[in-house]
């Protein structure tokens, strides 16, 4: 809880990311992190959410502002059902809820063409997710996509890319 991360640069190397939190079904509590000021160079994530199927506890009042990527493979991403081990993860009935976390003054590139990941769990959804002038494109000036499954989400400013329509909401 009450950490505060401020102007840093990276890369290359992984990025900045929260979790994993809820390994092998343990409860996890994170909140009140501020990341104010962030140079991501050639990373594999910008700044990332990362919670196994599962868990229990929260991910909650975090905010990520002022962070300028480029060529980042990941830039944005939330992942409520992350599984880094050989045989696939199977689905389970809990999740590590990620709730109120804010996005400002995100600006910069990415190496693949989606700049912004909400893969939020369909029974635990992401809650309160802000982006407020977010703008990322893919390296080279082309537009990037979001992808946002089971996410409740709102924009202010200008933000790109979108989710598409009808792909925020929980379902």
């Amino acid at each position: 809880r009450k950490v505060r991360v401020s102007d840093i640069t990276c890369g290359p190397g992984h990025g900045i990311s929260i979790g994993s939190l809820g390994y092998g079904n343990s409860e996890a509590h994170v909140s009140d992190v501020v990341v104010n000021g962030a140079k991501l160079c050639g990373t594999t994530n910008g700044v990332r959410i990362k919670t196994w199927q599962g868990g229990s506890g929260s991910a909650s009042n975090i905010k990520f502002q002022n962070v300028e990527m480029h060529n980042v493979e990941n830039p944005i991403i939330i992942d409520q059902n992350y599984c880094d081990q050989d045989k696939p993860c199977q689905e389970q009935s809990s999740a590590v809820q990620v709730k109120n976390i804010f996005y400002k003054n995100i600006k910069g590139t990415c190496a693949s063409n989606v700049a912004i990941t909400f893969d939020c769990s369909k029974r635990f959804p992401c809650q309160g997710i802000v982006l407020e002038d977010v703008d990322l494109e893919i390296e080279g000036g082309a537009a990037a996509k979001a992808l946002c499954n089971n996410v409740e989400l709102s924009e202010t400013g200008v933000v790109s890319p979108h989710c598409p329509e009808g792909e925020e909401e929980a379902s």
